[in-house]
């Protein structure tokens, strides 16, 4: 039996499960079989955790797909939330979380256990890298963006109508097919922003290696990044996503973004 920990941070869902359980298993195997939404637990991805000392521990994520990502913002929050559980963390707590993009540092904001166990958190993410692009798509049409780095790609695009809408396509299709373009070796993450003021965007994202889900934290992250440099928008701003809405600051350029958002434990039980 594997035991497991189910969380979400705005909807977007993962199981924490540690290292030593899933031992001697092959690791995207595991997360396709138990992220499986009708034969399976269910979940947007697996965290891999194992400790590295009293308050910090390492992460590895597998999307839903089973494919291997360097950092999820929402994951990582979660394991911060299920770390402070353990922890019986208090307000002003550092839990310190290795990903495959670096260090990333959690503060504990606030513990809310009224409805469950709920934790606020701010996220250094990094310092983003954004360089404007331009994608072809298969029917000759051009699709203008920015390549965003916050330790995962994004290629996030303005729209400038509530259905998120590109070249009269639904944003889903626009996204499945920008996510899996020859542009992309890797694939991307895909972000369509549309400004309602200078301090909230709304957002919606195709992410690589699970499709259209409600929230991502280096998505809203990434977002906040082109809002802020090319679309006029101030720090902080508010990220709204079909999950809830999250908190970027970022003071511009060379500055670590810092994404502030909740995470909520849901259950912890066994698999086989």
């Amino acid at each position: 039996m594997i035991p497991f920990t189910k969380a979400h941070a705005c909807g977007n869902d993962f199981l924490i499960v540690t290292e030593e359980a899933a031992a001697g298993l092959d690791w995207a195997d595991l997360t396709r079989r138990l992220c499986a939404r009708n034969t399976g637990i269910g979940a947007d991805g697996i965290e891999f955790f194992s400790r590295t000392g009293p308050n910090s521990g390492r992460i590895r994520l597998h999307n839903a797909d089973g494919s291997i990502a360097e950092i999820s913002g929402n994951g990582t929050r979660c394991v911060a939330a299920w770390m402070a559980a353990s922890l019986n963390a208090k307000p002003g707590d550092e839990l310190h979380i290795e990903t495959d993009a670096g260090l990333r540092v959690c503060v504990v904001n606030a513990i809310e256990t009224t409805n469950g166990y709920t934790v606020d958190v701010t996220t250094g993410m990094g310092t983003p890298t954004i360089v404007p692009k331009t994608v072809l798509l298969a029917d000759d049409s051009k699709v203008e963006g920015a390549a965003i780095s916050t330790g995962n790609p994004h290629f996030v695009i303005s729209v400038d109508n509530p259905q998120f809408r590109v070249h009269d396509r639904a944003w889903q299709i626009i996204g499945a097919e920008i996510c899996m373009h020859p542009g992309f070796p890797h694939q991307t993450n895909v972000e369509f922003i549309r400004v309602v003021s200078p301090n909230e965007i709304e957002i919606r994202i195709f992410e690589r290696g699970v499709g259209p889900t409600t929230s991502s934290g280096t998505g809203s992250s990434a977002s906040a990044t082109a809002a802020i440099a090319l679309h006029g928008c101030s720090s902080p701003l508010r990220v709204v996503a079909p999950g809830g809405p999250q908190t970027v600051a970022w003071s511009g350029p060379g500055a670590e973004l810092m994404l502030t958002g909740p995470a909520t434990l849901i259950a912890r039980g066994e698999a086989w």
